[in-house]
Formats: structure tokens, sequence, C-alpha cells
């Protein structure tokens, strides 16, 4: 991988395109009505996918960019399961029939924060509300610190097949500065007890770019990783936005990797990963060869949504709780950030939505070209095009920004068909920015391209 390609662009602030246009573009002229209206318009056999937005911890990990609150009452947590329960009931009664769904998953902060019994209770108002699919995917993310027997064993009768575990680093420097101490030892004992309740779909999480991290301190970490065998890795860089996480400013910026010292992290750790086996996809996972999303890559079905990569082919994914985003065929909709506004739309019976943004003819044609480029390394400019009724040089014209990276060899076309180069497929974000109407870079929202 080239190093001269890293210093060039690494440092340019880019989106991780899990939508487009991505949430910063989200207006409040997409309100509650539109959503409603939106879901009564979905087809009549049309599925989708779940997402539940579980926004506690018990501590405040520094390096943290999601939405979440520390919360020490139980209370409050019982409180906000029941608002869940009563949105997912609304959702259903506003679409007006019961749809399929085929993927579930449980995001937070940190999901198994709620009690057992309560866990188990969300399960079933979805599978009331909906037909949860005998083979639905039905995935949740786990902070080993705080899993309980108790949870393990009130997933496995809720149907959960897959967990990701957050990792991160297993230096204890490193935890240190991010305030996550989690020891190998606690880890090991939750892969454990998901094995024993039969959860084969294990994910771990890692991230490099952390204060005081350095090549060998990721090489240990993966090493360690690999001892446990997880079917799945998610490699992020992380993303230092002191400006809009306030708890960032606990890390001491001195101690940050700079941009090619993140490079060199990145690449070292996806070496080690490929040379044990996994196969590499996209831009930050890995899986083993015989794993879903491996397998999903191989076909050219492999798509993209707020989780990341994903073997979700569906068109509608519902969100549910504060901040949660969903998508639909007609566009995005986001929930409340804060959990008062929230709940109170909840409890008055209203949907929770704040904001959203709805698709033009020319998004959907670049959401596409963006999509495969940043789940194949390709697209065929002139097929997805064409699918779209618009033509492929005159996309290539309005893509300013791909001059240089071709200049740079970090592009190849030939005809139509856009390739990244092997050694820079680390810049893919770079290339996908290239077709992207709505970028403004002058804005610091996103994480670094490298």
């Amino acid at each position: 991988m080239r190093t001269d390609l890293a210093a060039s662009y690494g440092e340019e602030r880019l989106p991780r395109y899990t939508s487009y246009p991505t949430a910063p573009h989200f207006s409040p002229a997409i309100g509650a009505d539109t959503y409603a209206r939106w879901l009564a318009e979905l087809p009549s056999g049309a599925g989708a996918s779940l997402y539940l937005h579980v926004p506690f911890c018990r501590e405040m990990c520094w390096y943290c960019g999601c939405h979440t609150q520390i919360v020490r009452r139980d209370g409050l947590i019982a409180a906000y399961q029941q608002t869940l329960r009563s949105e997912i009931a609304q959702v259903a009664e506003t679409i007006g029939r019961r749809i399929k769904v085929e993927h579930i998953h449980f995001g937070g902060g940190t999901p198994t924060i709620v009690a057992p019994e309560a866990f188990a209770e969300l399960m079933a108002a979805m599978r009331h509300a909906f037909f949860v699919l005998p083979s639905a995917e039905i995935a949740v993310e786990i902070d080993p610190r705080t899993l309980t027997a108790d949870m393990v064993e009130a997933m496995r009768l809720s149907g959960v097949n897959r967990a990701s575990l957050g990792v991160q680093s297993f230096d204890p420097v490193v935890q240190r500065a991010i305030n996550r101490v989690q020891s190998y030892e606690q880890t090991a004992s939750v892969v454990d007890m998901l094995q024993r309740a039969d959860i084969k779909g294990i994910n771990f999480d890692l991230i490099y770019g952390l204060p005081h991290q350095t090549v060998a301190s990721c090489l240990d970490t993966v090493r360690r990783s690999l001892e446990l065998a997880p079917a799945r890795f998610s490699v992020f860089g992380y993303a230092h936005v002191p400006t809009f996480k306030k708890h960032q400013r606990m890390i001491d910026e001195n101690h940050l990797p700079d941009g090619l010292a993140r490079h060199d992290q990145a690449c070292a750790i996806a070496n080690a990963l490929k040379e044990a086996g996994y196969v590499q996809i996209g831009l930050d996972h890995f899986a083993r060869p015989d794993d879903a999303m491996a397998v999903a890559f191989e076909d050219r079905t492999l798509r993209r949504n707020f989780q990341g990569y994903t073997t979700d082919r569906g068109e509608v994914l519902l969100g549910f709780g504060a901040s949660a985003i969903g998508r639909l065929p007609q566009g995005y909709v986001q929930n409340e950030v804060q959990i008062a506004p929230y709940s109170q739309s909840i409890a008055a019976g209203r949907l929770a939505i704040a904001k959203g943004y709805g698709l033009t003819d020319d998004d959907r044609l670049r959401a596409d070209i963006i999509e495969r480029i940043m789940c194949e390394f390709s697209a065929d400019l002139g097929d997805i095009c064409a699918r779209h009724g618009a033509e492929a040089e005159a996309m290539l014209k309005s893509a300013s920004r791909l001059k240089p990276l071709i200049s740079d060899g970090v592009v190849r076309l030939d005809g139509d068909r856009l390739a990244v180069a092997n050694d820079s497929r680390f810049l893919v974000r770079s290339v996908a920015a290239a077709f992207d109407a709505h970028l403004d870079t002058a804005k610091q929202l996103h994480s670094r391209a490298v």
C-alpha cells in the first residue's frame, strides 16, 4: 500500500457512506406526517429490517461516537423499553399489516443494559407486530464487561444468533487512555457463554488510531483476538471529533497517531487477518470464507447500511428508539435524538421523527454508484446509469474530484467501468466522495479518510 497516497489524501474528512445522502443533510422538513405517509405507501409484498437503539451505558468510553448517555437508575431503562414497545406498535399500526422481517439489529449504547425479561418482552413485541421469519438474523451489540449469564439465556430463548463484541484494543495503556478497561479474560468468558448458548455468529469490533496505539499493540490485539476465533471482524479508524462529542476532549490529542501511523496500523491489522484466513470485505470488514458476509462479497450482493457492511438486501429499514434512522424507498427518517422529546412524542401517540430526507432520482443514481464502489471497489457506470435513465459520460464529467485520483493511480477507468487500484483500496471513501453531489469538505463532520 502506498504511503505517498496516505499522506496526500489521509487528512481529508469524509463520510463512511453508510447512507447517501449522509445524515448531516437530513432536514426537519421531513417529519412524522411524511413518515406516516411513506409507511402507508409501502408495497404489499415489502419486507423490512428492524433497528432498535438503546442509548444507555454504565460509563462513557471516551472514544465513543454514538448517541448514548450514562445511566445508573434502572427505572429509566425500564421506562425506555416500554416506550420502544409503544413505538413498535405505532409503526406496525401505521403500516396496516404484519410485514415480514429478515434482520433485527440491537445497537447502542449498550443494548444488553436492559433487564433480561425486558429484552424478551421487546422481542415478543416485535414478533407480535411483525412476521419475523424463522431464518431471520437477530444481532445484538455487546459490552463484554457488563454481560450476564441471565442476559445470555434471554438472548438464546429470544432467537438471537449473532453478537458483536466491542474489543477495540487489549493494550492496557490504550484502554486506560480511552476509559475502557476490558481484560482478555472477560472477553474470552463472554465468547464461551455465547457459544454455549448456541450463538455462533460472533463479531469483534477493533479500532486503530487510538491514543498510545502502535503497530505492535494492534498486532498483539489481533493475535489474542484470533485465539477466540470470531466469525467476523470490523476494524474502524478512530474518529476524533471533540467539537461534536464533548467527552472526546478527555483524550489527549498529543498521544493520537498521525495519518501515516494510522495507515500503518490499518495495513498491519488487515495483513494479519488475511494471513489468518479471513477475507477482506470492503473498507473495514473481515470474515471467514464460509461466513454469509464473505459469500455475499464473492457473489457481489453485499450491501451497506447504517451498521456498515451487511448481507441485508432489503430496501426498508425501520428504526426504533431515540436517534434511530430508518430507510424507506422514498427516503430517510430519523427519530428525535434526545430521549425526552422522543419519549414524549411516542407517549402522545405521535411518530417521533425529527428530520429526514426525500430522495431524488439523482440521489438514487449516485447512491447506487457509491454503494458499489464501497462494496466492490469498482462500479460499472454504464450499467448503473442505464438502469437509472442517465448517461455515464455526464456522470463522469460531474465528478471533478475523480481527476486527481486517476492521475495518482488510485482509480482506473476502462471505458465506463471504474476500478480502485489494489494498492489504493484504503482510499475507497475518497473515490466514493467523487460522486457525492452534497459533499462539503469545509465542514469537519466526518472522520479522516485514513
